[in-house]
């Protein structure tokens, strides 16, 4: 995450974005594997091939060992020779063993490829909504989206460890099943055509109500994440106002909901489970009695009947198993519609030609002076025209200002005229229309993490000591400019090697505050944002620390820098050079 371009939701959002997907649509019905599996996640295309080749010798051991262990027993009856019976059984022995060998490898092929699909996802959602930007992010539930990339992607063991290698297992070994009984008996051969196709059919129904119920019992367990996540955040509100109760009783709420669907989704799986386990059985006996008559009759050999129905169950058993282990990987499957749904967002353009995903480091017009390390006067004058930021279904008044280098433009007006809209716009967190170059570069064609360092009214602080948050996307911090970062921010007081929890707790309001503009000003110090952007940045402060950051920020202007400073305070006027006045609009479409 860069430096200049850090988001923070507020603190009710889920109020509109707690029952919002993380896709933008419901996905469709998708088919076993997913092909956007082989598309996203490279690794999952080798594995295929390696459980492939493992289904394929299994599936050569199980009908090995069928008639290995016929031939011992048939051998026994008919009287075979001491040393050819020992043979047989050392052979027996070698087939058990590679089959277990086999099952291990397997095992560990599936992991080690569900770890490296997980990790091409995570990064890959990350790399999405990087991509998506800041505009895309604003109308989601951070909660939601993390509990896809943790939880939900590690569900994918279990997709990958069991369902897919199974679902492999049957596309190879019951079709060779079906043939080598054929082959040897085709009136078994047939029984097991005629009836095996019973459980597809089942299996279809099955899997699309575990579908059903799997997917309502994740978006139970998202909204419940994103309710806690927001409970949490204001739980300092909740309370002055006494909500908290009511709070505690909606989370309750959102439990026992999804405890209900949990206990839905074992009772379909139960269910599910005892009906192919009864078709299976059903399906054997038949074949069994079959061959039971025909043996008695004398029309088949022991050999052939025995051999023929100790393959039958296992033609019966990868189809069983493969209902069984669906359940078990719904909740990945649930968890990779989601995440292959932002994929498939980042390929369509949100916010076209806005936010490009650049290099940290892009050089903009203007010379950088190695002693202060600020961007010179030449940089360029920020320049709006005419810009019309979209917030939801408002189209806001245009907006039309010029700041030069050295100058702070003062943003301010009455609440909802629309002034965190626009520097909203300008990090490419919303839609807008108009003109808005520096110097002579459109503002669409580079990414705002080259030219913005921002601070928001909610200090956006991460877990980390004070220097961390300071020097947040540095790959190379440097201690002397956190210093000189927080004395500019009124902060100086502040150790920068206090550890802070989630959130930034172990400061106040007004310190976190401080931390947060100190960290637009590191990163102007270092050379990477000729404009600051600071929203609302002493409202925390009392009038003394107020009046101290404002002559910080009247000498880093006169330094070179361009500011853009919103604020409701009439002291903000004494510093400003342009006075932007904004005016609430009523709803345009």
């Amino acid at each position: 995450m860069d430096t200049g371009i850090i988001g923070n939701p507020g603190i009710f959002d889920s109020a509109v974005t707690q029952d919002q997907d993380v896709s933008d649509a419901p996905s469709a019905r998708t088919p076993p594997v997913d092909p956007r599996l082989l598309k996203y996640a490279t690794a999952s295309r080798a594995f295929f091939a390696i459980i492939a080749a493992i289904a394929l010798l299994q599936t050569a051991v199980i009908v090995a060992f069928a008639w290995l262990l016929t031939r011992a027993i048939v051998g026994v009856i008919e009287g075979m020779p001491a040393s050819d019976l020992a043979a047989t059984l050392g052979a027996l022995a070698g087939v058990v063993a590679l089959r277990a060998l086999l099952a291990w490898v397997r095992e560990l092929s599936a992991a080690g490829a569900a770890a490296r699909v997980q990790s091409q996802l995570r990064a890959g959602l990350l790399d999405a909504i990087g991509a998506l930007g800041p505009g895309w992010l604003d109308g989601r539930n951070s909660a939601k989206l993390a509990l896809t990339a943790g939880h939900g992607l590690d569900a994918l063991e279990a997709y990958f460890g069991r369902y897919l290698p199974q679902l492999v297992q049957t596309a190879i070994a019951t079709p060779v099943i079906i043939l080598v009984m054929w082959w040897q008996d085709w009136i078994s051969g047939l029984t097991v055509l005629l009836t095996i196709p019973l459980i597809p059919i089942f299996m279809i129904l099955i899997g699309l109500a575990t579908r059903a119920v799997q997917k309502r019992q994740w978006a139970t367990l998202q909204q419940l994440a994103a309710r806690f996540a927001d409970t949490v955040e204001g739980l300092g509100t909740l309370k002055v106002f006494g909500r908290q109760h009511r709070a505690a009783a909606s989370i309750a709420s959102v439990t026992e909901t999804y405890r209900v669907e949990t206990m839905r989704v074992l009772r379909v799986s139960f269910l599910s489970g005892f009906a192919l386990e009864f078709l299976a059985s059903i399906s054997v006996a038949i074949i069994a009695v079959s061959i039971g008559f025909r043996l008695v009759d004398g029309a088949l050999p022991l050999s052939i009947g025995l051999f023929v129905l100790l393959l039958a169950p296992e033609a019966y058993l990868p189809l069983r198993q493969v209902g069984v282990q669906f359940h078990a990987a719904a909740e990945g499957v649930a968890a990779t519609d989601d995440v292959f749904a932002v994929l498939d967002s980042a390929k369509v353009p949100v916010l076209p030609a806005r936010v490009p995903v650049l290099p940290a480091r892009v050089p903009v017009p203007g010379t950088l002076d190695a002693e202060t390390g600020t961007l010179g006067r030449e940089t360029g004058t920020l320049a709006l025209q005419g810009v019309r930021v979209r917030r939801g279904d408002r189209m806001l008044p245009a907006v039309t200002f010029t700041a030069a280098p050295g100058q702070i433009a003062l943003i301010e007006g009455p609440s909802g005229a629309g002034k965190t809209s626009l520097v909203a716009a300008l990090r490419g967190a919303a839609e807008w229309e108009g003109s808005a170059t520096l110097g002579d570069t459109d503002l669409r064609d580079i990414s705002p993490s080259t030219w913005l360092a921002w601070a928001g009214q909610q200090p956006g602080l991460i877990a980390g000591t004070v220097t961390d948050n300071v020097t947040l996307g540095d790959p190379t911090p440097d201690p002397a400019r956190v210093d000189r970062a927080l004395a500019l921010a009124q902060a100086d007081g502040i150790d920068a090697s206090l550890p802070l929890d989630v959130r930034g707790a172990g400061l106040s309001g007004g310190q976190a505050q401080r931390v947060a503009v100190a960290r637009a000003l590191y990163r102007h110090l270092a050379g990477r944002a000729p404009v600051i952007a600071l929203d609302e940045p002493s409202s925390a402060l009392d009038a003394a620390t107020e009046a101290a950051l404002w002559r910080s920020l009247r000498g880093i202007a006169d330094a070179g820098a361009t500011i853009l400073l919103v604020s409701h305070r009439r002291s903000a006027r004494e510093i400003a050079d342009v006075i932007v006045a904004l005016q609430p609009a009523g709803v345009t479409r």
